[in-house]
C-alpha cells in the first residue's frame, strides 16, 4: 500500500507544477501566491538529515518572506509525530483530501459522452474559461497560473463541453506511467446536474485507456459529497486521506 501512495503522491507533484520550488533536504517547498493549498506547501519526498524543528522554522521563515503561511502537507508517507509537532505549534488541519482510485477495467464507462471536445494541449480558452467557472478574479493567479499549466511535463488530454460559443464545463487527464490522473472537474453552475460531469470524467477515462493507462486516481475534498457519489458511480474507491497543516495567525496576521 506504502509503495503505491507513493507512486500517485509523486505522479499528482507531476502534474500540479508550481510558480516556484526550492529543494531542501528532502523537502520540496512550494509557492504560487497561494492559489492552492497543494502548489503552496511544503512536501516530503526523501530522506532528512537535518531536525524537523530547524526545518519547520527554516521553511515558516521563506514562506514568510513570500508574504504567505506556512503550510505542509500530510499524507500517510508523513510521520505521525511530524503531524503531531505541528499540532504542538498551533497548526491548524485545513482542506482534508480524500484520494480514489480505479482500475480502468473496472470503471464504467458506459455513458454515451456527445457534447465533449477533447485536445491533447490544454488552450488558452480552456484556462480562462475555467478560471470563470471558479470565479476566479484574483489578477496575480489569473497572470501566473496559466504558466503553471502550460509546464505540466506530462501528456495531457483536455476536456471541455461549450454552449452558446462558450465552455461550460471542464476537465484535466494527466498521464503518467500507467495511471491518468482526472483533474480540474468543473461545471457552470446553471447547468449543474445535467450529467455534464460525468460525460467529462468518462470521456477522459476511456481517452487514458486508448493512450495506454490501465488505473485512475483523482482527489476530492473531504464532504463534497456530489463529487464523492460521482466518482463512486463510475468505480472510484477510496484509497487515503491527506491534509494540510496551517501555520496559525498571530496577532490576526498570518506569518
Amino acid at each position: 500500500m506504502e509503495k503505491k501512495i507513493k507512486k500517485i503522491e509523486d505522479m499528482s507533484l507531476n502534474a500540479w507544477p508550481s510558480h516556484k520550488m526550492e529543494l531542501y533536504d528532502g523537502w520540496i517547498l512550494r509557492f504560487s501566491y497561494f492559489y492552492t493549498h497543494r502548489t503552496n506547501s511544503v512536501e516530503q519526498f526523501g530522506t532528512s538529515t537535518l531536525s524537523w524543528r530547524e526545518k519547520v522554522s527554516y521553511c515558516e521563515n521563506v514562506y514568510k518572506r513570500l508574504g504567505s503561511p506556512a503550510i505542509f502537507k500530510i499524507s500517510p508517507l508523513v510521520s505521525p509525530d511530524f503531524d503531531y509537532t505541528l499540532e504542538n505549534r498551533g497548526y491548524d488541519i485545513q482542506h482534508t483530501t480524500e484520494v480514489m482510485t480505479v482500475s480502468l477495467s473496472e470503471a464504467d464507462l458506459s455513458v454515451s459522452c456527445p457534447n465533449v471536445t477533447l485536445t491533447d494541449e490544454i488552450p488558452d480558452i480552456w484556462i480562462t474559461s475555467l478560471f470563470d467557472l471558479k470565479g476566479m478574479t484574483n489578477p496575480i493567479h489569473r497572470a501566473v497560473v496559466p504558466s503553471m499549466y502550460r509546464a505540466i511535463p506530462k501528456e495531457t488530454v483536455c476536456a471541455s463541453i461549450w454552449k452558446d460559443g462558450k465552455i461550460i464545463a471542464t476537465g484535466l487527464g494527466i498521464l503518467d506511467r500507467d495511471y491518468i490522473g482526472i483533474y480540474a472537474i468543473h461545471v457552470k453552475e446553471k447547468y449543474r446536474g445535467h450529467g455534464f460531469a460525468r460525460q467529462i470524467c468518462t470521456s477522459l477515462l476511456k481517452e487514458g485507456a486508448k493512450k495506454g493507462a490501465e488505473n485512475a486516481y483523482l482527489q476530492v475534498v473531504k464532504g463534497n459529497t456530489p463529487a464523492q457519489n460521482l466518482y463512486s458511480s463510475l468505480g472510484f474507491k477510496y484509497f487515503y486521506t491527506y491534509w494540510f497543516r496551517v501555520q496559525p495567525r498571530q496577532n490576526g496576521v498570518e506569518l
